[in-house]
C-alpha cells in the first residue's frame, strides 16, 4: 500500500535523488553512494533512490510503521520487543505513585 509519504519521497527522488536518499538513510554511506551515482549519471542516482524507497516500503509492510530502523545497505531491522513476561508499567500522571 502506497502512502502519501511514499508519494512525496518518489516525487523528491524524481527531482533530486540524493535528497530522497538523505530522507531515508540520513547521513550514511548510502547517501554518498547516491551522490556519486547521480554525478556519474542522473539515471543511476534515480535507480538507487527508488531502490531505497522500495526497501523502506518493504520494511513498513514487514515490521509495521515505525517498528524498524535502518542498518545500512538497504537493510532494516525490527526494534527489539519488550519481554512478554514483563508487564507494561501503568501510566504515571504525577498525581499518585
Amino acid at each position: 500500500m502506497v502512502k502519501a509519504s511514499d508519494v512525496v519521497l518518489i516525487l523528491v527522488a524524481i527531482v533530486f535523488p540524493p535528497a530522497a536518499a538523505a530522507f531515508i538513510t540520513g547521513c550514511s554511506c548510502d547517501l554518498l553512494i547516491n551522490i556519486c551515482l547521480t554525478l556519474l549519471g542522473y539515471l543511476p542516482g534515480h535507480i538507487h533512490a527508488f531502490w531505497l524507497i522500495y526497501k523502506r516500503m518493504q520494511a513498513e509492510e514487514r515490521y509495521g510503521r515505525g517498528g524498524y530502523h535502518y542498518i545500512g545497505n538497504g537493510a532494516y531491522q525490527p526494534y527489539p520487543q519488550a519481554a512478554p513476561s514483563q508487564p507494561a508499567p501503568a501510566p504515571y500522571y504525577g498525581a499518585t505513585n
